[in-house]
């Protein structure tokens, strides 16, 4: 499939910068520069634009199209949903990204919503129409753990993205030097001394077995809640613990976003 990035986590309008210590020939860029990726697209300006971009795409390649974007300001996606509905032009599937660990300090704790408040208010747009159902939707941001995993579904997702977690299975030790091309396990970086300490036969079991494992939770906490699959884990099945012996039921607390899917959360079951 192929997805358009409208912001990638929480870097709307920034673009990003690939140092030019870590650009190869094999990349298909000029090797020892910098990699600029721009901060706008240059295909289309505004939602109409979008769509015929999203159209011509699939018409020439027949592979889904969907777009990817953090969640601010909610006008962009209302005009989405209702220009859909009059141009009858659709992304196959829509992803909704909670955030990411490649931005500067100030855009990573402040820019865009964590996802389970920016998820909730784009699926609500949709679900007012009731269009829901006719979109696939991805869900991103720190959703590689089955309790997270589970509570995305239960917002209305069909599928979760998982980065960072699967880096961790293969050795990621955060050390925070991704950008240096000094990564000490070698998971992010060109250098061919380090990349020695990334075995593909050790490191590709490691990762299956953590995708494995985490489907397997994920479908046992189905089976938890009494039902087959994960995508029929709905709001019923999850409460919001607020603090010791209070809840968001007990509270009275109003449902995140418009819809009746969106009122969940986490709830401990010992």
């Amino acid at each position: 499939m192929i997805e358009i990035k409208l912001s990638q986590g929480a870097k709307p309008g920034l673009g990003g910068v690939l140092p030019a210590h870590k650009v190869t020939a094999e990349r298909g860029v000029p090797a020892g520069q910098d990699c600029l990726s721009p901060s706008n697209h240059t295909a289309f300006y505004d939602v109409d634009s979008l769509l015929e971009f999203i159209k011509l795409l699939a018409g020439k390649t027949g592979l889904p199209v969907g777009i990817k974007s953090a969640v601010g300001d909610l006008t962009f996606w209302e005009t989405l949903a209702t220009r859909m509905l009059e141009t009858g032009k659709s992304p196959d599937f829509i992803t909704i990204d909670g955030g990411t660990g490649a931005a500067p300090l100030a855009f990573s704790d402040h820019v865009s919503l964590p996802f389970k408040l920016g998820f909730t208010r784009v699926y609500s747009v949709f679900a007012k129409r009731g269009m829901q159902d006719g979109i696939t939707f991805i869900g991103s941001g720190k959703l590689g753990f089955p309790k997270d995993a589970i509570f995305a579904f239960a917002l209305g997702c069909d599928m979760v993205n998982v980065a960072r977690e699967a880096m961790l299975a293969i050795g990621c030790i955060q050390a925070q030097k991704c950008h240096t091309n000094h990564c000490p396990t070698g998971v992010t970086t060109q250098d061919k001394w380090l990349m020695r300490g990334l075995d593909p036969e050790d490191k590709s079991a490691r990762v299956a077995n953590y995708i494995l494992t985490l489907r397997k939770e994920i479908l046992h906490l189905s089976h938890a809640y009494g039902l087959p699959h994960p995508a029929l884990v709905s709001s019923s099945q999850i409460e919001i613990i607020t603090a010791p012996k209070r809840s968001s039921r007990s509270l009275g607390t109003r449902p995140i976003g418009h819809c009746p899917r969106a009122r969940i959360a986490q709830r401990s079951r010992r």
